[in-house]
C-alpha cells in the first residue's frame, strides 16, 4: 500500500532500520485486519503494540529534540498506530490511550475543514468538545499503564485539536444568542444545497424550496442588516449577512451545473461519491457488520484526495485549478466522509467483536421491551414469554457468570452483562404491571 500522505523529508542512515521494522509490522497489521475468518482478540494485537512502541523508543533516542521531523518513517508509523488504534476498539478496549490515536487525527481532519469552510453549528463543536473531554479522561487513567512514547504523540495530537476547536469557538464568539437561530439555519440550508448538489437526480423543486428559505430571511433586512426573531438587529453582522450572499451564490452556481461536475474532476468526484456512499451504508449497518479496522483505508483514502490539495483548491492534470462549483462540490464530500468516519468512532462500542452478535441482539431485546412499556405494557404476563425465552437462552450462554467464545474471555464482559440486566429488569417490571392489573381485575 501507499504510505499515509503525510511530507516526506529524507530518511538517515541512522533511522533506516526503523523504517525497515516498521514497514514488517505494518504489514502484520494488514494482514491481521483483512483476516476476517475470525475474531480479533487482545492476544493477537498486543505483541505487535509493542513492537511498535519499541520502534518509537529507538527513534526518540536517535532524534533526539528533532523529533517532529517528517519522513517516510513518520508516515509508516502513523499507519502503525492508526492501525493499532483501531484494533484496541475492535477488541473492546476502547476507552484505553491507544485507541485515542485514530481519533484524533479524525478529529484534526474535521476541525481544520470547519475553519477553512467558515461555516458550521455550535452542535458540531459541541459534539467534539465532548469528546476531547472523554480522551482527555482516557488519558489520565492510562498514564501509569502504557508508554510515555504513545502517550506524548496522543497528548501533543489532543492539544492540537484543543487548540483548533478554540479557534472554532471565538470565530462564532461575536454571534449574539439571538442571532444564533438564524445563523444555524443558514449552515443548514448551505449544506442541504450541496448535499442537494451531489445527488444522483438534481431536484429543481427542492432548490426552489431552499432558495424560498433565503429569500424570506433576506427579506428581514433592514439597512444591509438582519434582525434577529424579535426584530432586533444584534451582533454577528459580519458573520450571518456573508452567509446569506454566500448560500444565494451557491444556490445560483448550482442551478447553473445542475448537479453536472467538470468533467477535469469526474474522477475525483465518483471516487468521493464511493467512498460517502460507503460510508454512509456502513452508518445504517455498523452495529451488525462493521470491524472497526475497516475505517484505516476509507479514512486513507480522503486523506489522499485530501492532501492533493494546493492552497485549498484541486488542480486538473494540466495544473489549471478548479472552479467554485467543482471546488466547492468535492469538498462537501470530503468534509462528509470525515463527519461519518467520526460517527463510527464514537458509535464503536466498548465490547470486542466476539461478543458483539451478544451485545447487538441484547439492544433489539431493550428497544423491544422500551416500546412495549410505552406502549402501556401487557395485558397478560405470558405475552412476554417470547422475550423471557431469548433472555434465557443468551443468559445459558454464560460459564460462571462470563460470555466465553471457545476458552477465551473476550473484552466488554460488563457492558454485555450490564445490558442483560436491564432486560432483565424492563421484562420483570411489565410482568409485575401485569400481574398486578389481572389481580385487580
Amino acid at each position: 500500500m501507499s504510505d499515509s500522505p503525510i511530507t516526506n523529508a529524507p530518511v538517515g542512515p541512522q533511522e533506516k532500520p526503523i523504517l525497515d521494522q516498521l514497514v514488517l509490522i505494518r504489514d502484520q497489521l494488514l494482514l491481521l485486519k483483512q483476516d476476517k475468518s475470525t475474531y480479533v482478540k487482545s492476544s493477537d494485537v498486543l505483541p505487535l503494540y509493542e513492537k511498535v512502541i519499541e520502534q518509537v523508543s529507538i527513534l526518540n533516542d536517535v532524534r533526539g529534540p528533532e523529533h517532529l521531523v517528517q519522513n517516510r518513517v513518520d508516515t509508516v508509523l502513523d499507519d502503525c498506530l492508526q492501525l493499532i488504534s483501531l484494533f484496541f476498539m475492535a477488541v473492546g478496549r476502547n476507552h484505553e490511550a491507544p485507541a485515542l490515536y485514530a481519533m484524533t487525527g479524525n478529529i484534526m481532519r474535521l476541525c481544520h475543514h470547519l475553519k477553512e469552510a467558515s461555516f458550521y453549528s455550535k452542535k458540531d463543536l459541541h459534539s467534539l468538545e465532548e469528546t476531547l473531554n472523554k480522551m482527555e479522561s482516557s488519558m489520565r487513567n492510562g498514564k501509569d499503564v502504557y508508554s510515555e512514547h504513545l502517550l506524548r504523540r496522543i497528548q501533543y495530537r489532543l492539544e492540537i485539536c484543543q487548540r483548533m476547536l478554540k479557534e472554532l469557538n471565538d470565530f462564532l464568539s461575536t454571534l449574539s444568542p439571538e442571532m444564533v437561530p438564524t445563523w444555524e439555519k443558514l449552515v443548514s440550508i448551505l449544506r442541504a444545497i450541496a448535499a442537494l448538489n451531489t445527488r444522483s437526480k438534481f431536484s429543481q423543486n427542492d432548490l426552489e424550496e431552499l432558495r424560498r428559505q433565503l429569500l424570506e430571511i433576506q427579506s428581514t433586512m433592514k439597512d444591509g442588516k438582519l434582525p434577529d426573531e424579535t426584530g432586533v438587529t444584534s451582533s454577528g453582522q459580519d458573520l450571518v449577512v456573508p452567509l446569506l450572499n454566500r448560500c444565494l451564490k451557491f444556490t445560483e452556481i448550482v442551478e447553473q451545473n445542475k448537479g453536472v461536475i467538470d468533467e477535469r474532476f469526474r474522477d475525483t468526484y465518483d471516487k468521493l461519491l464511493e467512498i460517502r456512499s460507503q460510508l454512509e451504508r456502513l452508518t445504517m449497518t455498523q452495529a451488525w457488520s462493521l470491524r472497526e479496522t475497516d475505517l484505516f483505508m476509507w479514512q486513507r483514502k480522503l486523506d489522499r484526495i485530501d492532501d492533493s490539495r494546493r492552497d485549498g483548491n484541486f488542480f486538473d492534470a494540466e495544473g489549471h485549478p478548479a472552479d467554485l462549483h467543482a471546488q466547492r462540490t468535492l469538498l462537501y464530500l470530503i468534509r462528509r466522509g470525515y463527519a461519518y468516519i467520526y460517527q463510527l468512532l464514537i458509535a464503536s462500542e466498548p465490547v470486542s467483536e466476539a461478543l458483539l452478535p451478544i451485545y447487538n441482539q441484547l439492544l433489539t431485546l431493550r428497544r423491544c421491551l422500551v416500546e412495549v412499556k410505552k406502549a402501556g405494557g401487557v395485558s397478560n404476563p405470558r405475552e412476554l414469554y417470547p422475550y423471557s425465552m431469548k433472555l434465557n437462552s443468551i443468559d445459558n450462554m454464560r460459564v460462571d457468570g462470563k460470555f466465553q467464545i471457545g476458552k477465551d474471555i473476550p473484552e466488554g464482559q460488563g457492558s454485555v452483562n450490564d445490558l442483560l440486566a436491564e432486560c432483565y429488569e424492563l421484562a420483570y417490571e411489565l410482568r409485575t404491571a401485569a400481574e398486578e392489573e389481572n389481580d385487580d381485575d
